[in-house]
């Protein structure tokens, strides 16, 4: 396996997870650093995902995309009902598909994953870092050249403020009431 893309500490709320039977499955929406403009929806990626609790500590690590399992929205969605379901507040996630250049997400094929030894190792060192984030790790881990990190986008299809917009609205409205 080699990574091809990642995502840290995407936020749950951030995420429109559909409504089951209704045809709207949702999407697990990311920008790539530099490249604002476009949206990639990694719904159905492939790869390893770690949930983690609101200080950050992973609590759950799984496996997305492989024969008779989900990718890796219908895996999280699972999650938002089953026993993790109060325990996690953020994920993060280590995807195998690339992403081609129209925006879309497609498997690599076997030929072209071809990774060496102490690549593979270094994946694995810089998953295990980024997931986790030790103490006393001082650097992080190299995913290599070729990996790219996205960053969350909140999709448009959710209703009313984010939690920092609120917070933010009510600070606002506060330090307004204090002045009169």
């Amino acid at each position: 396996m080699s990574i091809m893309n990642y995502g840290l500490h995407w936020k749950r709320s951030d995420v429109h997870w559909g409504e089951r039977g209704r045809g709207n499955g949702g999407k697990l929406l990311g920008i790539k650093s530099g490249n604002e403009s476009k949206t990639i929806d990694f719904s159905k990626q492939e790869g390893i995902y770690v949930l983690s609790d609101e200080r950050f500590n992973a609590i759950y690590i799984g496996v997305a995309g492989l024969k008779n399992n989900h990718h890796l929205l219908a895996r999280l969605r699972d999650h938002t009902i089953d026993h993790l379901a109060e325990r996690w507040e953020r994920f993060s996630w280590f995807g195998t598909k690339a992403v081609n250049k129209s925006g879309k997400l497609q498997a690599v094929s076997a030929a072209s994953r071809s990774i060496k030894l102490k690549d593979y190792i270094s994946q694995m060192e810089a998953v295990l870092i980024s997931a986790t984030e030790p103490a006393l790790n001082k650097q992080g881990g190299s995913f290599g050249e070729h990996v790219d990190q996205y960053r969350q986008f909140r999709n448009e299809d959710l209703l009313g403020l984010t939690h920092e917009e609120m917070i933010e609205e009510l600070w606002s409205r506060f330090n307004t009431a204090e002045k009169t």
